[in-house]
This record gives structure tokens, C-alpha cells and sequence, in this order.
């Protein structure tokens, strides 16, 4: 995968960019190439900067993920980033295309996830299990086609793959996304699940910051982008 990815906002403090489904944002075991370097790399040359860069992750996607990842370009910004995120006060919208419509159309999910971190994996667990975390969402069926529907999702808590699993839990597996059963992979290698929108309170200015990521260029995301 080569060139930057599109950059959706940016000032002083905070860049936020349209990750695409197959890239990493931070360095794992496999050694690719991870987004931040790239984007450090990008600030470098942009901004003729002499020494290191600067550039602190706020919060993650998986890398089959796609849409709208947060990065501060000041320690001040991240400070106050990951305590916004902690206390819930950056808001998260997701999309998801999934095979099942959910019953009801509109409504809450709450499960406790224990991850296996040798299959990096989340499962249901009963609250009492030791590492047991609660996790909490919010969807809504929003369109409908022959054979998927679309859902947005409204993320009140951060757990390890929960969407991913909460979703599979309801009986809904997202497109692609074999690891949590769905049928079949995409041609890709992605899963149809999209960071779509996010809203917060900017961590230096307190200007509203209110962003939409676009779909990625995949055939089910331009099948739903006119729904």
C-alpha cells in the first residue's frame, strides 16, 4: 500500500487522517510499516523539521478497519486526548455492513469481553470471570440491501475487537470478518467496518471538531453510500 492517507483535519495540535483498511497504525510483530512513521515522515518534510518528530497516537483501529484515526501533534494535546477519551468524551460513530439484520432494528448491546491474547481474540464471558470487561454500544439499521444491511454504531466503551464481537455475539458478523464468523472474506482482505464520524471538543482551542471519514473505494461501501 503506498501513498499517504487522506488527511481529514489539521492544525497545530492534532492530525486526523482516513486510515484504509490494511495498514497498521502502530508497529506489531508482523514489522510492517506502520502509520505513524509515515506520518511523521510526512510532518517532517512538510514543516522542514530538523530533530525527531513528535506524534501520539490517541486511539487505535484494527488493521482491517477502516476511517477516521486521531493522532496529536503535541504532548499537550495528548494529554488531554487520552483523558477525554478515557472519561468518553470524544464521540464515535462506526458503520458496519453485516449479514443478518439484528432484532430489534434499534438498540443496545452490553456484554463482558475476555480477550485470549494468544489468538487475539475477544469472548463472552460471564461478569464474574476474572478480566471479564464490560462493553457497551448503541446501533441502529439504517439501510438495507439483498443480501447485507448497514448499521451505525454508537461506541460507549473501548474493548479489544468489541464491535467485532459484540456484533457477532447479536448474530450480525460483519462482512469479511472471518476471525468472528462471517462466511467469507472480502476480496481485500479488509472487513466492512468503517470509523465513519467523530465529534469532540478541541483538547487546546475548544472549538467543536466534528468529523466525517469518506467510504473506502470497496463495492458494498458504494452500494450503501446512496442508501
Amino acid at each position: 500500500m503506498t501513498g499517504l492517507p487522506q488527511i481529514l483535519f489539521e492544525d497545530n495540535h492534532l492530525l486526523i487522517i482516513n486510515k484504509r483498511p490494511g495498514e497498521i497504525v502502530q508497529g506489531d510483530k508482523t514489522g510492517d510499516a506502520p502509520l505513524t512513521d509515515q506520518l511523521k515522515l510526512y510532518l517532517k518534510e512538510k514543516y522542514n523539521k530538523p530533530g525527531a518528530v513528535f506524534l501520539g497516537l490517541v486511539h487505535r483501529l484494527d488493521r482491517p478497519v477502516s476511517g477516521a484515526v486521531i493522532f496529536a501533534k503535541t504532548s499537550k494535546a495528548l494529554t488531554r486526548l487520552t483523558r477525554m477519551v478515557k472519561d468518553r468524551e470524544i464521540t464515535k460513530i462506526y458503520l458496519a455492513v453485516v449479514d443478518h439484520l439484528p432484532d430489534p432494528a434499534e438498540g443496545t448491546l452490553v456484554n463482558y469481553l475476555i480477550k485470549n491474547e494468544r489468538q487475539n481474540k475477544s469472548y463472552p464471558a460471564a461478569e464474574q470471570t476474572p478480566g471479564a470487561k464490560r462493553a457497551e454500544l448503541t446501533y441502529k439499521l439504517i439501510a438495507s440491501g439483498k443480501t447485507f444491511h448497514l448499521l451505525e454504531i454508537h461506541l460507549l466503551t473501548g474493548r479489544h475487537h468489541q464491535i467485532r464481537a459484540q456484533l457477532a455475539i447479536a448474530g450480525c458478523h460483519i462482512k469479511g470478518d472471518l476471525k468472528y464468523g462471517a462466511a467469507r472474506s472480502n476480496p481485500d482482505g479488509s472487513i466492512s467496518l468503517h470509523a465513519r464520524m467523530l465529534n469532540f471538543t478541541h483538547p487546546v482551542s475548544r472549538e467543536n471538531v466534528s468529523i466525517v471519514a469518506p467510504f473506502p473505494a470497496n463495492p458494498e461501501w458504494q452500494y450503501f453510500n446512496d442508501k
